[in-house]
């Protein structure tokens, strides 16, 4: 029971941590998930990470709720889950709740504003980081290829909703898959 315990409290340290230091959302936090949960940690491995990753895209809330809540849920179940997913949210949570007392004066500092200045192209590199990242794990193969450009094309230059373009990926992955385990090829 008191290992269980400590297995709880590191979870909720690791994505406490995590979601204190992390600036820009969701994505911005994919590097320090795998540096904190699959390299120090080693509670899941990198080819994992990226299946959480993927399934956090395609389910309702924010991506790291939902990684912090799969990763919790892998480790130490129901308990784990919560856990994480209380670490990752309490720090914005208390964060935006101090901020909004002092809204009005806090915005006006030249040192905030200079603050999230920085604050935004730190959050850049960590999603360009977090694109090779994934990149480099995704399958390489020409359904991959094409499906991430014609993704890329719907978002950017034709404003396709996020939910059409992750459901038609599924549904040219699914159909992909099932055409080649009848050539008896293997995509994945």
């Amino acid at each position: 029971m008191k290992n269980r315990f400590k297995l709880y409290l590191q979870l909720f340290l690791t994505f406490m941590k995590i979601g204190a230091f992390t600036f820009g959302g969701g994505y911005a936090m994919i590097p320090i998930i795998e540096n904190e949960t699959s390299k120090k940690k080693d509670w899941i491995s990198g080819d994992d990470l990226i299946e959480v990753i993927a399934i956090s895209e395609s389910t309702p809330g924010p991506i790291s709720i939902c990684a912090a809540t799969f990763i919790g849920y892998k480790v130490a179940g129901i308990f784990g889950a919560f856990c994480s997913t209380l670490g990752v949210v309490l720090p914005s949570f208390v964060i935006i709740y101090l901020i909004s007392l002092f809204l009005r004066e806090f915005e006006e500092i030249k040192a905030i504003k200079y603050a999230f200045f920085g604050i935004r192209a730190g959050v850049l590199a960590l999603l360009v980081k977090a694109v090779i990242t994934m990149f480099k794990k995704a399958p390489k193969n020409i359904v991959a290829y094409i499906v991430m450009a014609l993704s890329f094309a719907a978002v950017v230059i034709f404003s396709v909703n996020v939910i059409v373009v992750i459901v038609s990926a599924a549904v040219i992955g699914i159909c992909a898959a099932l055409i080649a385990r009848k050539a008896g090829k293997n995509i994945v």
